[in-house]
Formats: C-alpha cells, structure tokens, sequence
C-alpha cells in the first residue's frame, strides 16, 4: 500500500489562543482514491485542509507528497506543489468567459491569445466531459458547471491532490451526478481527491475511504464499504444514534395536537412565487418539498413578504391581515430563518450577542433600545439552551463555524417568542450532531405550541419532522401527503408525476 500513498499527514498539530484545534492528527490519501473526511463543525476538518492549503501554519507534525517531505508556505506554494481546492462558494469571476476563468493569471506576457486559449479550454473541457465551451460566459453556466470549471482549473495545474469541499451544497441531484462522474473520472486518471461534505450518502456513493475526526482528534480511517452509514454517525458525535432512529417515533405525539388553524392564505404570490394555497395549524410541523428551483423557497418568502407580494388573502386566528413586509410578518407572530445564512441571516461583522438581538429590537423599534444589560441576558441565556459553541458573547459571528451561526439566527428567532417559525433549509451545511439538535427543537417547539415550517433538501429529514409535505414542482403545488404516504417513494414519485396515488 506504501507505493500508492500519495499525501501523507503526521501528527499535525495547531493551536489558537487558548483551543488546541489539531492533537496529533494523522491522514493519509492514496493514489486514484476519493477520501471523505468527516467530522462535526468544529472537529478540525477545516483547519487541517487549511494548513494542507498553506493557509495556516502547522505547529508540529510532517507533510510529504509522494514519499517526499514539504513545507507549504502559503496557498501559492500548495498549488505549485500540487495541491488545489475548489471551495462550496465559487470563487471565480461570472463576468468572464470559461476559458478566461481557466486560464487567469497564468498567462505569460502582455499579449492574450483569446482564441488559442478557448481551443485549449475546449480541448481540456471535452477530455473531462464537462458540459461546457471555452468561449461561454462564466456566469451563464449552472452552478454544477461553474463547479466542474473550477476543478477542470485545478486539474490543468498539474494538481495530484484535490480537496473538494462542500462542493454539492447548491446542487440538484442531476447535478451531483455529473459531478461524481467527474470525480470518478479524475480518480481514474491518479488523482487523489479529498472529499468534504456533510451529506451521509454522497459518502457512500462516491467515496472509497473514510477518515473522521471529532474535537481535534483523530477518531479512525475505515474503508467505506465497511463502515455502516449508522456507525460513522456514531464515530463522528461520539454517541449511539439510538435517539436518532426514534425521533421521528418521539415526535409522533407532538405533531399536530391542535385543530386550530393559525395561518391561512388564498391565492398568495409575489414577485418570485405564484399564487399558491396555504395553512398551517397551532403545533403542525409541516414542510414544501421539492427539487431545486421549484419554489418552495419563494413560497416561504412570500408568506413572509420578504419579496414583493402581488395579491392574496391572509388569515391569522381567522382575521384577516395584510402582510407586504417582513416587519409586518413579525408583528403577527412570525419569524423566518432563510435559506442563505449567510447573505440573510447573520452580519457577520457583529457580535453573537448583537446578532442574536437584532429581530428584537427591530420589533421594538429604534426609539426603545434594548439596554446592553438585557442584551448580555438574552445572549447568555441562548448561548446556553441552543448550545453555542463560541469564546464569548462578543465574539463575532462570522468566526463561528456554520452549525452555530445557525444557532445564533435561531436564538435570533426564537428570543421574539414567535408563535409561526419558517425554517428554510436550517441544516443545509451542518454536522449531523447539530442537525439532530434543531430537529429535537422543532418537534419540542410544536409541542409547545408553535407552528413550524420545515424545508430541508434531505428528503429523511424532512419526513422525521413534518406531518405534512406540500410537494412543488415548477413553482406549482402538485400535491399534499400525509399519513401513510410520508414516505420516500411518495415524495418521489409526487414530484416526478403530480399528485400522490
């Protein structure tokens, strides 16, 4: 196995002003292989592919490439070694053609060859199979092709280590799909691929091994096929999962208690959704479910009015409201945590404390601020219930790991009291040990009397959660399920071929 090793990490170290993030970490990644490494926000996956990356420094421990020690000195120094990543958030520029994107800033000279450069990108492009030419503007390109440019980048540096992470994030299945072949095929051509993600079965679809770390350390490496998807959970929150297999059983008795409908719309749309039908009752747990782009996100807006709302009737407790603006949705009860955490949700410049306040005060308005004594409470008091793992109340929330930013939008949240709360895709992103958190606090807040909202791309998630599913397709409801139809193939073939049979 020595002469297929590639990379070879060796009790890494790191340490951060009071953490010790890395304790003698070892990975290693073989020849034509695909690595997932796995692990909770927070178990130091970053941290050892950013001093992999040269954008930390380690403070003990070896590196070598192919049987050779190295030092990485810096992201530039790792590309000329060899080792390139492609980030969840593409990182280059849509204004600029596919070629243009490939080749920038490696050009020799003054002079650009536009033409020679879109042939050699087609070239490159076509021995890849990616859907994509040199000449097209980056920017009129899938998310999924803008993916596979930026890997097709790194793949003509001459890389032998790739790191992948969260590369699947904003993609659709038929998306991932073409993706993995990508994968696949690099794997085949002796390129070592790390792969990074929080979906459980990508793993097992694409990956050949499994290294997990969990507080810093290294827990084990397994061969995939070996390792059953129930025992990696365990390994990675350091806990049996039986809770898990029980939730949704848990959960049972909480779901739907009441008849009472709480929030009603007619024909609602907006600028981004079409006129669609909705309710939910006092303590319902449900969801929109869905591909990709098939408005169940605009749905949510709209109910919210974080877009333009164009027409409809709405009733809360059975009187009629009007709800154009978010601070009107608030004032009735309603609280909404988007899609996007980081474009609306947290300010990442400002402090936990500051961030989980902010809903607050705005219903409060700017002549009734909330005292820095209160606010201190508020925080703590948050920081303690939702479990946020952060150095103090003032740290800035941009330097929290994505599970407890997400914390902190819901303590936002949940610090108004509301009686209605949207959760759009809430644990896109996140460890599994806090994706079962918020799912406890879903099902415990609707059996306190909230109705909850649920949209979650991972189709099990949602079915342990909601009692009813509004299946979309085409910005279009296409059916509704409950009972015995929440099930997998239901949702399936719900959205495959409209209403449920």
């Amino acid at each position: 196995m020595q002469d297929e090793c590639l990379l070879q990490m060796r009790n890494i170290e790191k340490r951060f002003p009071g953490v010790l993030a890395l304790n003698g970490v070892d990975f290693t990644l073989r020849k034509g292989e695909i690595h997932a490494l796995m692990g909770e926000n927070g178990a130091g996956k970053s941290t050892l592919i950013k001093i992999l990356t040269g954008v930390y420094r380690m403070d003990g421990g070896s590196i070598s490439i192919e049987g050779s020690p190295i030092n990485i000195h810096s992201p530039q120094d790792a590309q000329n070694k060899g080792i390139s990543t492609v980030y969840q958030e593409i990182t280059l520029c849509p204004n600029l053609s596919v070629a243009e994107n490939m080749f920038i800033g490696r050009e020799k000279g003054v002079w650009v060859d536009q033409k020679t450069n879109e042939k050699r990108a087609d070239e490159i492009l076509e021995r890849l199979g990616i859907p994509a030419r040199g000449a097209k503007q980056l920017g009129n390109c899938s998310l999924a092709v803008q993916q596979m440019v930026a890997i097709a980048r790194a793949v003509d540096m001459k890389c032998k280590v790739l790191i992948l992470d969260e590369p699947t994030s904003s993609l659709d299945d038929k998306e991932v799909k073409m993706l993995f072949d990508l994968m696949r095929d690099l794997k085949a051509k002796g390129v070592g691929i790390i792969f990074v993600t929080h979906f459980l079965e990508q793993v097992y679809e694409v990956s050949d091994r499994i290294t997990v770390l969990r507080n810093g350390e290294l827990v084990g490496e397994y061969l995939t096929e070996e390792l059953p998807q129930v025992q990696l959970v365990a390994k990675m929150i350091g806990k049996d999962l039986d809770e898990l297999n029980t939730l949704g059983e848990a959960g049972e008795d909480g779901k739907t208690r009441s008849e009472e409908v709480y929030y009603e719309a007619k024909g609602l749309s907006s600028s981004e959704a079409l006129p669609f039908d909705f309710s939910i009752r006092k303590g319902e747990v449900n969801g929109f479910t869905g591909l990709l782009g098939s408005g169940r996100s605009e749905s949510v807006r709209a109910i919210f009015g974080a877009d333009k709302v164009n027409g409809g009737k709405v009733k809360i407790k059975g009187e009629p409201v009007k709800i154009t603006r978010p601070i009107e949705a608030m004032k009735h009860g309603i609280g909404y945590l988007a899609e996007d955490r980081k474009r609306d949700g947290i300010i990442a410049e400002l402090s936990v404390r500051e961030n989980i306040i902010l809903a607050l005060q705005v219903m409060n308005g700017f002549f009734k601020p909330i005292s820095r004594r209160e606010s201190e409470a508020f925080a703590d008091e948050y920081i303690k219930v939702l479990n946020i793992k952060t150095a103090s109340r003032e740290t800035p929330v941009g330097s929290l790991s994505g599970g407890n930013q997400q914390k902190v939008i819901l303590a936002r949240w949940l610090l108004t009291h509301p009686d209605y709360l949207i959760l759009d895709e809430p644990t896109r992103g996140i460890d599994i040990g806090t994706k079962l958190e918020i799912q406890k606090l879903v099902l415990k807040l609707a059996e306190d009397g909230v109705s909850v909202t649920f949209i979650s791309s991972e189709i099990e998630e949602m079915l342990r959660t909601c009692s009813r599913l509004i299946v979309m397709r085409d910005r279009h409801i296409v059916g509704e399920l409950t009972g015995k139809d929440l099930n997998q193939s239901q949702v399936m073939k719900t959205i495959a071929g409209g209403e449920a049979s």
